[in-house]
Formats: structure tokens, C-alpha cells, sequence
């Protein structure tokens, strides 16, 4: 995987931020929209998309010409409900919503959007479309299973029943190339992270923001609006968003 830049610490409306290229108050220009791919497309976030993808100079801003494809897919994050054992909890929680945007040299990005009273808001542009290829690669090793994310390690996994299959390379040295039970992989987050859900010490002196609580609870089954509320209390524990640029930097080096 290649390296990505990503808003560092708590997604918040004011904050489009990839890895200093932009503003963070070019997120205050941003639109809402009644839909993800409403806001994606919109014609601001097309023209901030132009110079996110000339930040480098690797094309002229009148030049890049972006464009989103395809609909947008939930982004999922290893649930706080599944480490601490709560009954029913499912193995992740959807955090935001990402789109694929395209620029005409064939550079990729994802759009982060979180719904706020407004509509939907793009909050967050990282290179790359990791959300969206691993949300693909999940429905063809595992059809019909839900593909999420273990920040920490930055790892990415589909389950289905009492099925978790690796999706990436990270995800193979934490499970195994053929995966493990639901039970096993609860045991193993339950036991690298089962002392920094909410009230811990860990959480209250702040280390890599703690677990917060879910905004608002929802039917089962149902998939939760996300809110940028709920997406802030995402950016958690040793599962937050916090350390991603880091790791992905260090993947990087790894592999150049």
C-alpha cells in the first residue's frame, strides 16, 4: 500500500486538513449536501480536490480536471462495544463515509463525509482510496461480509458469521493469511486494547484520544448515521486516527 496523507487527530468541519497541504479553513468553504456523493462531486470540493492534487506540482491545478467515481461506502472502525465483550456488539461501527475522486494524471484520493445538521460535508481528503478498494476487495473474498479497519495497526478485514479473512498485509501478521474465528480476534483486541475503552486510565489522561461512547444508539442491523460527532469519538484509543499517518509513512519507507 502506498504511503497516505490524512488529517491527523479528531475529524471536525473545520478541518479538510491532508497532511499540511491544504488549510484547515478550507473546509469552511466546503458544501453540504443531501447526499455523500452529492458533496464529493460538488463543484467547491472539485476545485479544492484540483489543488490537493497539485500540491506537489505533479500537474497544474487547471490541469487536473478531478472526478468522483462511483458511489460512496461506509467506512467502518473496530467497535469499542466488541473489544469490552458487550453482547450483540458487532465487530465494527461506520465512522464516515468515503468516495473515490480521480485526477486526470491518474492520482487517487478519498473523500471523507460525515453528516451534520446541514447535509453531508466532506471533512477530510487522504491520498489514495483505500476505504473504497479494501470495501471492493471485502465483496469479492467474502461476499455479502463487512469490511472494517484496526487503525492502530492499520489493518484491514472482512467477517461474515464467525469468519475474519485479512485483507491486507497487516492484517495477515495480526491473523494469519487464512484468518481466524470472531471469537479468536475478539480475544486478541480484547487483549491489546481491553484496558483503553472508556473510564480507563489510558482514556483519561487523553493517550491517543480513549474511547468515547456512540453518539446515539440504533436499531440492530440498522447502519448508523454518521454524524461528526460520532466520527470525532471514532478517532480513539490505540485505534485512532491519530497515529494512521505515521504508520502509513513508515509502510511506506518499508516499501519504497
Amino acid at each position: 500500500m502506498n504511503g497516505r496523507a490524512i488529517g491527523a487527530g479528531l475529524l471536525t468541519t473545520a478541518a479538510l486538513v491532508a497532511l499540511g497541504a491544504l488549510p484547515a479553513a478550507a473546509a469552511e468553504t466546503l458544501p453540504s449536501a443531501p447526499t455523500p456523493e452529492q458533496a464529493a462531486s460538488a463543484p467547491q470540493t472539485l476545485d479544492t480536490l484540483s489543488r490537493f492534487f497539485a500540491r506537489d506540482g505533479a500537474l497544474a491545478r487547471s490541469a487536473a480536471t478531478p472526478r468522483v467515481e462511483g458511489g460512496s461506502v461506509p467506512v467502518r472502525i473496530l467497535s469499542p462495544d466488541f473489544v469490552a465483550g458487550k453482547t450483540g456488539a458487532p465487530v465494527a461501527r461506520v465512522e464516515f463515509r468515503a468516495s473515490r475522486a480521480v485526477a486526470s494524471d491518474g492520482q487517487k484520493a478519498s473523500l471523507w463525509t460525515v453528516k451534520q445538521p446541514g447535509g453531508w460535508q466532506v471533512v477530510n481528503i487522504a491520498t489514495g482510496d483505500d476505504e473504497i478498494r479494501y470495501a471492493e476487495q471485502g465483496g469479492r473474498v467474502l461476499p455479502g461480509g463487512l469490511v472494517f479497519r484496526e487503525p492502530q495497526i492499520d489493518a484491514w478485514y472482512v467477517q461474515k458469521g464467525a469468519k475474519v479473512l485479512p485483507l491486507d498485509e497487516d492484517a495477515v501478521r495480526a491473523v494469519g493469511k487464512n484468518g481466524t474465528s470472531l471469537a479468536a480476534y475478539r480475544s486478541r483486541v480484547a487483549e491489546a486494547y481491553g484496558d483503553k475503552l472508556p473510564g480507563s486510565a489510558y482514556a483519561k489522561k487523553g493517550a491517543a484520544g480513549g474511547y468515547a461512547p456512540q453518539a446515539d444508539a440504533t436499531a440492530p442491523h440498522e447502519e448508523p448515521a454518521v454524524t461528526v460527532a460520532s466520527t470525532a469519538a471514532g478517532a480513539v484509543l490505540a485505534l485512532a486516527l491519530t497515529g494512521t499517518a505515521a504508520i502509513r509513512r513508515r509502510r511506506a519507507a518499508r516499501e519504497s
